[in-house]
């Protein structure tokens, strides 16, 4: 068997994956094409993406490292490999809960290029005139234009969403540290910034010289993360032995992968991108593993979707959305679908010349995100609402379809009340979420007919579930609407992995609104 290659998890250093072998996907040719075209950059892109290894292999090409480029593709583009001096920020490490931590931060990265340039700070807290200094004392001394490359620029401002006020203060602090680059302008060789979201009010959008915002250029849209074709030529035997320890065929598994974590689009004409942070880690465990959201609560998503209260069905429908509306600032936007887009919630899934169809990118979004707001909708435990997933998922796939339904009526009895919450659409919403939660071990979930939507449609391995709940109705109501909306008809033909029809049941249940949980049930077979 080839030798696998050695990822390199959870580590962001050009230099260092370079220097230890680590698996590199060569990006070198777009590094070299963005460094001889324009000056100042902008991009955007959600988090574990990539953008912090992105600013390092800037940051050694500028620093004239040209061993650790050796076999790369810009090796044979460079000929100079001149060495400038770099100011590399990055904001991505920290979290920004008040004034005083942005003060430390900035003190100790100014400090420590004071101190290189031999500079005493007279300026205080004025990031502005510390770094106006420091970057004239750096020409001159260097001959040659300073490199500034900031990474994750808006992280402050993120961090502060909740905090209004606490979020204005920063934004000036922001502001501060930025605004000097517009009359730095000609002594600066490149300005490349990264973030997630676009701030308007910090003189980098509205004052920066000839700013280029590559965040939805074609030439750009693979810059960050993995593509299809990347993955498919570059590591086949990963993808093999991730293949034979979960029993699948080589296939199977690139169907797996693809459905997993591809789906990302950042262009109207972007290749298949995988999110390379999950691809990475699924590759190196062999194991298919929701790794994007376990790396922290996506309190953006949950914010934003109770801001606007929006229907986390529709997000399954996709969303329109015109170019305009993806450059829109994040603290004046009137709508959330630029940030859901911006944060990686939501990609391009269609372009028909004018108008885009914005939509999850793949399973362990959409997995992530309904579990995510499943404390919103249920219960803040967590642990309670795992263990009730795994219950019922059980029931479901060993067609104990009693028991299911038992489960899920001791769980809605379990909820705390809210009496804002709860009306119709809260528990619709509810059913929803539960129904999506089978997903990865139930095989899919469908609720669309040519005739309607049903309330929730479970499939598994052998069986199709479709549920049809009524508030304060009856069962045979329920069971009704399921016939005459034809809820059944989509499945008639659905066959199981022997080729067997799938057996076809339809549930009716009541809901009693005043006990907020299930009252009675009937479970029909066709």
């Amino acid at each position: 068997m080839a030798e696998l290659k050695l990822f390199p998890i959870g580590l962001q250093d050009f230099s260092q994956i370079r220097r230890n072998g680590y698996y590199y996907v060569d990006k070198t040719d777009i590094v070299y094409k963005m460094t001889h075209t324009d000056r100042v950059y902008f991009l955007s892109r959600p988090r574990r993406f990539g953008k912090s290894l992105l600013i390092s292999t800037l940051r050694d090409y500028f620093l004239g490292k040209k061993e650790l480029f050796e076999g790369l593709a810009i090796e044979k583009l460079e000929k100079e490999w001149k060495k400038y001096p770099v100011f590399h920020l990055s904001f991505a490490g920290t979290k920004f809960t008040d004034l005083q931590t942005f003060q430390i931060y900035m003190n100790y990265k100014l400090g420590e290029f004071e101190e290189k340039y031999q500079i005493t700070n007279k300026n205080g807290y004025e990031w502005g005139s510390r770094f106006s200094e420091l970057l004239k004392a750096a020409y001159e001394q260097s001959g040659t234009e300073p490199v500034i490359l900031v990474d994750e620029y808006d992280a402050p401002l993120l961090d502060t969403m909740d905090n209004p006020k606490l979020q204005l203060i920063l934004k000036q602090e922001v502001r501060k540290l930025f605004s000097p680059l517009k009359d730095m302008g000609g002594i600066l060789r490149f300005v490349f910034l990264t973030g997630i979201s676009k701030f308007s009010q910090l003189s980098i959008f509205s004052e920066l010289n000839n700013l280029k915002v590559i965040t939805m250029k074609d030439d750009y849209a693979a810059v960050c993360g993995i593509t299809k074709e990347e993955l498919f030529s570059q590591m086949k035997s990963e993808i093999q032995a991730l293949a034979d320890k979960n029993n699948m065929t080589y296939d199977e598994a690139c169907a797996a992968l693809t459905q997993k974590y591809d789906g990302y689009h950042f262009t109207e004409k972007s290749p298949d991108i995988f999110n390379p942070f999950s691809l990475l880690n699924a590759l190196s465990d062999s194991k298919l593993t929701n790794y994007w959201f376990a790396t922290g609560t996506p309190t953006i998503l949950t914010r934003l979707i109770k801001k606007y209260n929006m229907d986390p069905e529709s997000f399954d429908k996709g969303f329109p959305a015109t170019l305009e509306m993806f450059d829109a600032p994040t603290e004046t936007a009137t709508n959330p679908i630029p940030m859901l887009y911006q944060s990686g919630y939501l990609t391009i899934k269609n372009y028909d010349g004018y108008e885009y169809t914005l939509g999850f990118p793949n399973d362990e979004v959409r997995l992530g995100f309904v579990k995510s707001l499943m404390p919103y909708y249920a219960t803040e435990d967590q642990i309670q609402n795992d263990s009730f997933i795994l219950r019922i998922t059980k029931a479901f796939r060993e067609n104990r379809l009693e028991d299911a339904l038992k489960e899920m009526k001791a769980f809605l009895s379990s909820i705390p009340y809210n009496a804002e919450k709860q009306d119709e659409n809260h528990y619709k919403t509810l059913f929803y979420l539960i129904a999506r939660l089978c997903t990865p071990y139930v095989v899919r979930t469908e609720e669309a007919s040519a005739a309607g939507r049903s309330d929730m449609v479970v499939e598994t391995e052998s069986a199709v579930y479709v549920f049809e709940f009524k508030l304060d109705g009856t069962v045979e109501e329920a069971l009704t609407q399921i016939d005459s909306k034809g809820y059944l008809i989509p499945y008639s033909v659905t066959k199981d992995k022997n080729g067997n029809d799938k057996r076809l049941v339809k549930i009716g249940v009541s809901f009693d609104a005043e006990k907020r949980t299930l009252g009675e049930w009937k479970i029909v077979e066709n």
